[in-house]
């Protein structure tokens, strides 16, 4: 593999460490915003001291993130403009991800400064929206919110809309059924002795349940920066990570045959033969994956002249690394918009027949596997950056969730159901690559135990709560957009770079 290191210069040098800087800052501050939230319970019910505990929540954090299968990162980036994302190095591109980092950082400082748990999933979606927005204003061809990838956003909103109340109603339930079930365990729902820690059996339910919390905010979202580094290193250095270089092999060799058969299929879908030059096979492809992108006779046709273009890429080669840096890009760019346009096509049931539809989504798996990958050093700093932001400022946050949300003291019973409320349905989001916030869950969770004991809910709180929760959004989104609309003003009139 050639090392391209050598030859940045020291403007992209700066950008590098820069970017790689920032949405590291964003997983720290995500790390004592977001994590604190699974920590709550086990420091105020004696389970664990606060330094113990933190500890204890970073490390399993850190596992999280370096289990994490990678599915919420590259879900976060299908929400980014098409056109940013296949010129991941351009200026735009730059200023597309400081504008995301720098605004969801600004919301998430705030909020914690009040000690309000806002969600850092809600920040980095509301901030990716505002980009969008902007970048369909001056981008060519572009309606008015054409950036924003709404089908994605409508499944991410779902997630984070419904996982507060599944958090609310499920730690309500089970607090229910826990006093039905354990009647005869009367400790479990009487307040903790101040300074004294529970029974060892409580104990060891309870940091079970901390335990998974931590693993889970740690597996959906460690990996919401790492979609992002990844972005910020293609852009900067395609010749290491345009491509996953991992591969054995044989890796070329299923590549050229899966594309053989794709073109088969291209070429005999209806409107294959219309005419599309090379230069516009791109923008057709990203027109097509637009939000509001159909199925047109130049569909397939671009979609046949971008396999034809790969396949002469990787044609007399037998291993990536025979691959130059500028044909990594290249292979890149035509691997995401084959495989994204692959995906629309599955979702909008554009081929009919079985066997070619089996075909393509082979296909699509195959080039997914070049470029949906997070280099295992882009996960140990995640995961370092996670875990330490949740030991250093986890204190407002805690005392938020442990003293205001109800009216009395936190049980053992109540801290276990939300929390393995909270593992639960963070855990299922990782899976099905949903990005929800631990923060919302958790302190919902919280709410609905302390609801279903009758300890009573603190008014003043909840209202704070739900201020931040349906504020986030907005602010993110304009925050987001001001932001990357400014950072595109001094590239335009002061360093003079044409806009996109």
């Amino acid at each position: 593999m050639d090392v391209p290191v050598a030859a940045l210069t020291s403007g992209s040098i700066f950008f590098l460490i820069s970017a790689v800087g920032l949405a590291l800052a964003f997983e720290f501050v995500n790390g004592f915003h977001d994590t604190a939230n699974a920590v709550a319970t086990v420091i105020y019910t004696n389970t664990m001291r606060p330094w113990m505990a933190v500890i204890w929540s970073g490390c399993w954090n850190l596992l999280g993130v370096l289990t994490s299968s990678g599915a919420v990162a590259f879900g976060i980036l299908a929400l980014l403009p098409v056109e940013l994302v296949v010129n991941a190095g351009s200026s735009a591109g730059f200023t597309m991800v400081f504008a995301l980092l720098l605004s969801a950082i600004f919301w998430n400082l705030g909020t914690w400064w009040l000690g309000l748990p806002a969600s850092s999933s809600h920040s980095l979606i509301g901030s990716i929206m505002g980009v969008g927005m902007v970048n369909s204003l001056i981008s060519k061809g572009h309606s008015f919110g054409d950036g924003v990838n709404w089908g994605k956003a409508k499944d991410v909103f779902m997630a984070l809309l419904i996982s507060p109340v599944v958090g609310f109603v499920c730690a309500a339930v089970l607090l229910l059924m826990l006093k039905v079930v354990a009647r005869r365990k009367r400790e479990l729902f009487d307040a903790p002795t101040p300074n004294q820690p529970p029974p060892l059996w409580i104990r060891s339910i309870l940091v079970v349940t901390c335990t998974g919390v931590s693993f889970a905010h740690g597996s959906n979202d460690g990996q919401k920066g790492m979609g992002l580094i990844l972005l910020i290193l293609i852009g900067i250095l395609p010749g290491m990570y345009a491509l996953n270089m991992s591969g054995d092999d044989s890796t070329v060799k299923r590549l050229q045959e899966a594309a053989a058969s794709a073109q088969v299929i291209f070429d005999a879908q209806p409107g294959s033969t219309t005419v599309v030059s090379d230069a516009e096979q791109a923008e057709v492809l990203s027109a097509f994956l637009r939000p509001s992108g159909k199925v047109s006779p130049q569909t397939f046709s671009a979609l046949a002249m971008a396999n034809h273009h790969l396949s002469d890429l990787i044609a007399a080669k037998t291993r990536l690394s025979d691959l130059s840096e500028s044909e990594r890009r290249q292979v890149r760019s035509q691997t995401y918009l084959i495989g994204e346009s692959i995906g629309k096509l599955n979702k909008l049931h554009a081929v009919s027949d079985a066997k070619q539809h089996d075909s393509l989504m082979a296909y699509r798996s195959t080039l997914d596997g070049l470029t949906k990958f997070i280099p295992l050093w882009v996960k140990i700093a995640v995961a370092l950056s996670l875990g330490l932001g949740t030991m250093i400022g986890w204190k407002r946050i805690v005392v938020t969730v442990g003293e205001k949300i109800g009216k009395s003291h936190l049980t053992y019973a109540q801290g276990a159901s939300a929390e393995l409320v909270a593992m639960t349905t963070i855990g299922a989001a990782d899976i099905y690559g949903l990005p929800v916030s631990t923060t919302h869950v958790l302190s919902s969770g919280v709410a609905g135990a302390m609801a279903a004991n009758g300890s009573g809910l603190q008014m003043k709180t909840l209202v704070s709560l739900l201020l931040a929760w349906v504020l986030t959004l907005p602010v993110c989104v304009i925050l987001g957009s001001g932001i990357f609309a400014a950072g595109l003003y001094v590239l335009f009139t002061v360093m003079g770079t044409p806009l996109p």
